[in-house]
């Protein structure tokens, strides 16, 4: 089990500037690395009502089920299990929660675990680069017929990082455009597939 305090920044990105970051960074297609987000809730979406999110996220064969929830803006509360492939099967398909650490901080909040389902999935090809302290992300996501483009700098320090990260949208000329977190977006993606 790990706890982490997780700062993070995040701005959306065109497809233009995106390429652009791949190419200013010298970035080679071997340094990108595919993730797969699957994201769980219950009926009355509990989860999200606290700000919080909790999903499976899947990297090759390696599993972890991580809750976040939020503590102040920019920041997150992470409590990542690893998850064995079995264990993760056994929890997408509804056959119990193997994540303990993860299981007492829904306890915290009265969250039902025989009440989680997953309402669906988030496909992220993503490149982290060391950059000034912190770390850079570029993320290319794909998910219910959407394709989104984010850069995201983390950081240990909200105030060191916010003007990191902002001399970085100046320098590269990228427009200041609030990202919501994935999850949220692929929320309102999927309300608006069921309006249709």
């Amino acid at each position: 089990m790990s706890q982490q305090l997780e700062i993070e920044f995040k701005n959306l990105l065109t497809k233009q500037q995106y390429e652009q970051l791949l190419k200013d960074f010298h970035i080679h297609d071997d340094a990108i690395h595919r993730q797969t987000n699957h994201y769980f809730d219950t009926p009355q979406y509990e989860i999200r009502h606290l700000k919080s999110g909790l999903r499976i996220r899947q990297i090759n064969d390696y599993y972890e089920c991580t809750l976040k929830e939020r503590t102040a803006e920019h920041e997150h509360l992470e409590t990542t299990d690893e998850l064995s492939a079995e264990q993760a099967q056994k929890m997408l398909n509804g056959e119990g929660f193997f994540a303990p650490e993860v299981a007492k901080r829904l306890a915290n909040y009265d969250i039902p675990l025989d009440k989680l389902k997953v309402f669906g999935s988030l496909t992220t090809d993503r490149v982290e680069i060391p950059y000034k302290g912190g770390l850079l992300v570029f993320d290319h996501s794909f998910y219910l017929q959407c394709d989104d483009y984010e850069v995201e700098y983390e950081s240990n320090d909200v105030i060191k990082g916010n003007a990191m990260f902002d001399a970085f949208l100046q320098q590269y000329g990228i427009k200041k455009q609030v990202a919501d977190k994935k999850i949220a977006r692929f929320m309102k993606a999927l309300q608006a597939n069921k309006k249709q």
